[in-house]
């Protein structure tokens, strides 16, 4: 009998869920529940789960540990873990990317020489810088071979100032480290191989 794709058609990893059921003892609920239900919560437990418990850090010490794109990357880390984007390597390294190339777009361009939000008309400084970091930052991460999706938002979100200065570029990278670290230990306790850094090379990839 052929094993439930637990994550759709496509995605790696997909019958993970089940050795995690089995060492909390509620696999019993595949027998009284549909399958993608169960996916769905667990994915909405895990996502729950990890952004919480950065959303209090981001509370307790009032820096910017939870922001938009952290939302995609929680996802992927869940959805697809074993898919090449969601490898600790390419999460980390591709917002490292984005967050660089947003803040250098956001510098030369001059950007930031009016609070976001205030200027009441079209400021085309912050149309170039937001052109220029999502398009070098796309171009950056095909180079590196660091391809993360959620990463054109976080050049985005620093390009377009609405987070901007240097220690808040910082608490933003240490979140993804966090979210990773977090990733990768509910990933292995789910009895998935998701990787330390790198993800499995595929036979006939380019990387």
């Amino acid at each position: 009998m052929r094993k439930p794709d637990w994550f759709g058609q496509g995605h790696a990893g997909s019958d993970h869920i089940l050795p995690l059921l089995r060492r909390l003892r509620l696999d019993s609920l595949l027998q009284h529940f549909p399958p993608r239900l169960v996916r769905s919560v667990y994915v909405f437990v895990n996502g729950f789960v990890t952004i919480a418990v950065l959303a209090l850090l981001a509370l307790v010490s009032r820096n910017p540990f939870v922001f938009p794109s952290l939302g995609p990357t929680a996802y992927l880390l869940f959805f697809s873990p074993l898919a090449k984007s969601s490898s600790p390597r390419n999460t980390i390294l591709g917002h490292a990317v984005g967050l660089i190339c947003g803040y250098g777009a956001f510098v030369i361009t001059g950007a930031g020489a009016i609070p976001f939000g205030v200027h009441p008309g079209i400021f085309w400084p912050r149309i170039l810088a937001a052109a220029l970091s999502l398009s070098v930052t796309g171009a950056v991460m095909v180079l590196l071979g660091v391809s993360h999706p959620p990463a054109g938002a976080t050049t985005l979100i620093v390009s377009l100032g609405i987070i901007s200065k240097p220690g808040e570029l910082v608490v933003i990278e240490v979140a993804v480290f966090l979210l990773v670290a977090q990733a990768l230990l509910i990933n292995r306790l789910a009895g998935l191989p998701y990787p330390l850094w790198r993800a499995a090379t595929v036979e006939g990839s380019s990387e």
